[in-house]
């Protein structure tokens, strides 16, 4: 498992990021964003309404503990 301090020393170059919307709705258009694993126990979560935005980095236990499941994105934990 990875600490907070190291899944920004993970290289996310080449992840593939999976996208999932719902929830409030952004004038723009549906609210999304994109999951991709970037190590054991280690998750890039990004906006797809801000590409250029660096994804944040978390843990399976953080994803879990605000609500995300990386199974609706369709990928394993």
């Amino acid at each position: 498992m990875q600490n907070g301090t190291d899944l920004y020393a993970l290289d996310i170059h080449g992840a593939l990021f999976v996208k999932a919307c719902g929830g409030n709705t952004h004038p723009d258009g549906e609210s999304c964003v994109t999951l991709a694993r970037i190590g054991d126990g280690a998750w890039a979560l990004g906006d797809s309404k801000r590409p250029d935005a660096k994804p944040l980095r978390f843990t399976t236990e953080e994803l879990g503990a605000a609500g995300i499941d990386p199974a609706r994105f369709g990928l394993g934990a």
